[in-house]
């Protein structure tokens, strides 16, 4: 299906609830602007090759619009010289998209840096893990502050294979992200955190599901928010398992840290459950600063900020403590701590 042939998506959908698709759109809705590319290079390890699938389901109007404005499009396969190859994404100009299609044959670590100071920008990843593959890859927004992100992301797991997904959202204005894993064979585990930092009036919206297709399949969702000023982050998880897939073990985990009166945090877990003999849990919470814990660092001679800003980090952090890949998690942290040292300098 063609864009042009696609209806408004109703706001009666978990999808675009919270951010309409008028809202994320980079001009008028009817429109399919010209875009640039979003220039990809490797920082270390790894090389890219021009040209990737498009992988597009014609009933989500994301991804056929991100494919219909075309950009730029690359493929990067692990070739196992690599333990942690580093990708840049620059976006420049009023619109620009990329395509990447990331083939992990190998133990390796992808962690794809996201900059640039273009009003709106589109990013459409897809990956396939193969059997027996332990893989991980990782996200880090650090788009302009005034900017606009459309960002969909659809995974395969293959037999007796592992995905640890990263994300760090602490670019752009109002961010949609939608992403996909699905299981192709049984053994397959998945681990996933993403951590979100909310000031202003940021707007930053993850869509996240996880499908258990086939049996003897794990997967961990975790993620954590901490909303300041008047920034909404909205997270919203769909589990499924279908009825064949027995011996699954999943689990979602949201967790908001509000720091302001106006700031706002939703977690929306769901699960549809088919099968009988499987494992699977949801929790979500929200909560200001633990008082107790502010005076005990002031206590100790911190001032006020100073103390704050080291709970957001250690809550920031703690997200991503489900995940093994020491290379994943370590680049995710550092980037995590210069940003708030960034705003704390402010």
């Amino acid at each position: 299906m063609k864009y042009a042939d696609m209806a408004v998506p109703s706001r009666a959908l978990h999808l675009w609830r919270y951010t309409p698709w008028a809202r994320i759109h980079p001009s008028k809705v009817d429109e399919v602007p010209d875009a640039s590319a979003v220039r990809f290079g490797v920082l270390e390890g790894g090389e890219l090759v021009e040209g990737a699938p498009r992988i597009v389901n014609a009933e989500d109007i994301g991804r056929v619009f991100l494919s219909e404005l075309g950009g730029s499009a690359w493929t990067l396969e692990t070739d196992g010289n690599s333990e942690v190859i580093h990708v840049q994404a620059v976006a420049s100009g009023h619109v620009a998209v990329g395509h990447l299609h990331l083939v992990l044959k190998h133990n390796a670590a992808v962690i794809l840096h996201l900059s640039g100071e273009s009003d709106w920008a589109g990013l459409h990843i897809t990956g396939t893990v193969g059997d027996n593959v332990q893989a991980a890859f990782g996200m880090v927004n650090e788009l302009s502050p005034n900017g606009k992100l459309l960002h969909c992301e659809d995974w395969s797991i293959g037999r007796d294979a592992t995905l640890e997904l990263a994300g760090l959202s602490i670019g752009g204005f109002r961010c949609k992200s939608d992403v996909r894993t699905r299981f192709t064979a049984p053994g397959g585990a998945l681990a996933q955190a993403i951590s979100v930092h909310g000031s202003g009036q940021r707007h930053v919206d993850h869509h996240i599901e996880i499908h258990h297709e086939v049996h003897h399949t794990n997967s961990s969702l975790n993620i954590h928010a901490a909303c300041d000023d008047r920034s909404h982050s909205i997270a919203t998880g769909l589990l499924t398992i279908s009825d064949n897939a027995n011996h699954c073990d999943a689990g979602q985990v949201f967790k908001n840290l509000l720091l302001s009166e106006k700031a706002r945090a939703e977690a929306i877990p769901e699960l549809e459950v088919l099968a009988d003999e499987v494992s699977a849990a949801h929790g979500a919470a929200s909560a200001p600063v633990d008082r107790d814990q502010l005076h005990y660092l002031m206590s100790r001679g911190l001032n006020e900020e100073t103390a704050v800003a080291l709970m957001v980090e250690g809550f920031m952090q703690s997200g991503f403590s489900g995940l093994e890949n020491a290379a994943l998690v370590d680049e995710i942290r550092t980037r995590l701590t210069v940003h708030l040292e960034c705003e704390l300098k402010r």
